[in-house]
């Protein structure tokens, strides 16, 4: 094995896990997903079969990942974070064949107990802040908080909420990248 998973983790047959990967204590890695390369999957965490995580994803403890979602690389999923994949879901009713996909582009941080409503997508470096619950698309580098989540702000790759000037520029605190806002979209500005 090029991954670790510690004695209490169950892994099922059908995964591919990627090198360097590392599963922690008493978590579930269902049937048919694949994991990237150096993935770090806390403890009590549930990978549901299909789900595709990138190389690079960091999930923390008690976190659910259902049929439906994809990761891109480097995504942060925070503390007791959950992706839903049903919109109505009933005990007695069987809706499998409706789960409904999410998409998580790169970079993007989802906080802790934030939950994902299920057929919404979250930008690439988007930032969801703890407790939110995403019930509609997020753009890129989009900072959104609340219930429902609503957008009051954006961040940059590094993490930091983005001052934008009158013509429409910021520069990230931490990195000195510099970003632009045109037309209600950030794009990072090439070096």
């Amino acid at each position: 094995m090029d991954y670790f998973a510690h004695e209490t983790a169950v892994v099922d047959n059908g995964c591919t896990i990627g090198k360097g990967t590392k599963i922690w204590h008493f978590s579930h890695i269902m049937s048919d997903c694949i994991i990237g390369e150096r993935c770090n999957i806390g403890q009590n965490v549930v990978v549901s079969p299909g789900v595709v995580l990138g190389s690079n994803v960091k999930i923390q403890n008690n976190v659910s990942i259902y049929t439906g979602v994809t990761c891109d690389d480097d995504v942060f999923l925070g503390p007791s974070m959950v992706f839903t994949n049903v919109i109505n879901p009933r005990s007695a009713v069987n809706r499998k064949s409706e789960y409904a996909k999410t998409h998580v582009g790169k970079g993007a941080s989802i906080g802790a107990n934030a939950t994902i409503v299920c057929g919404h997508d979250i930008g690439k470096f988007a930032f969801i802040g703890a407790g939110a619950v995403v019930t509609k698309n997020v753009p890129d580098y989009a900072l959104v908080i609340g219930n429902p989540a609503k957008q009051t702000g954006w961040m940059s790759e590094f993490g930091h909420k983005l001052k934008f000037d009158t013509e429409g520029m910021a520069v990230c605190d931490e990195s000195g990248e510099k970003y632009e806002l045109k037309n209600g979209k950030v794009t990072k500005l090439s070096a």
